[in-house]
């Protein structure tokens, strides 16, 4: 099967959704523990919550293999993003630092070359080819990586996280007058908590292709899973029957903020006006 699935959009922002994925393979679902086939450090709902996108005319580019597979926002030579505590391109450790698979039942060396092969680099080169062709009919393009996560990892960071995490790799992924006005929009309500580059400051895909001096500008937004889901509490026990339900009313209102920083993606025009090519 596809590694993904891409809907291409007539504006130039496109949605990446690389930790959405739950598909596994043979040998990562019979190796995986009790507690890794609960699959609990996934992008739960991410589409559903995105659902608004088409009627924006927004594309958006969605995984189907599960970060445990490999993850589709390290780079392929595994170079880790953040000091500290984190996952890698093959995990084997989940957020919580518990293992994820039975003891001598991680992929095989054959199994993760097939991963890279057949899901990291399909996913990247689909990425590359509609930035290119957003690029080449708008003259720029925008990606916003769309995450979340569970808002209390005492492995990855201390307390509680805040609701709307935006990272911009320090401004080095998308154009200063973009991120002002992402965080206008923040500022403007009061419901969630917010932050620019504190503990989510990108992961490779906003740092690899946030070139703004290729008109390329990325934004990535780590939002926290209590904003619109049931999310698992700290140490709470989970197996593959866990589920993690949708709230629908949380949603909605969260939702209301993720359409206006997607509008303010789509009204943004660069400040150097770069041209078109038909």
């Amino acid at each position: 099967m596809s590694s993904f699935h891409l809907t291409q959009g007539d504006t130039p922002v496109l949605v990446s959704m690389p930790h959405a994925g739950t598909h596994l393979t043979p040998q990562v679902e019979a190796g995986l523990s009790h507690r890794g086939l609960s699959l609990i450090d996934t992008d739960w709902h991410i589409p559903r919550l995105y659902d608004f996108l088409d009627a924006q005319g927004v594309g958006r580019l969605q995984a189907k293999y599960s970060r445990y597979v490999v993850d589709l926002n390290r780079s392929a030579d595994d170079k880790p993003l953040y000091a500290g505590a984190t996952t890698g391109l093959f995990p084997e450790v989940d957020f919580d630092g518990e293992p994820l698979y039975r003891a001598g039942h991680a992929p095989s060396k054959d199994a993760r070359d097939w991963a890279l092969d057949n899901v990291w680099r399909p996913y990247h080169l689909a990425l590359s080819e509609e930035l290119a062709r957003l690029r080449r009919r708008f003259g720029y393009a925008v990606l916003f990586d769309a995450h979340s996560i569970r808002s209390q990892v005492a492995r990855l960071f201390d307390g509680q996280l805040p609701d709307i995490n935006l990272g911009t790799n320090d401004g080095g992924s998308c154009d200063a007058t973009l991120s002002d006005r992402l965080e206008s929009v923040c500022a403007a309500q009061s419901s969630y908590s917010w932050v620019v580059n504190g503990r989510f400051k990108g992961g490779f895909i906003t740092r690899h292709y946030g070139t703004p001096n290729k008109d390329v500008h990325a934004v990535q937004l780590e939002l926290s899973q209590v904003t619109y889901m049931e999310e698992p509490r700290e140490g709470a026990l989970v197996d593959a029957s866990t589920t993690f339900p949708y709230r629908e009313r949380e949603a909605k209102q969260v939702q209301a903020l993720l359409i206006a920083l997607v509008e303010e993606l789509l009204v943004w025009r660069p400040r150097r006006e770069p041209e078109t090519i038909g």
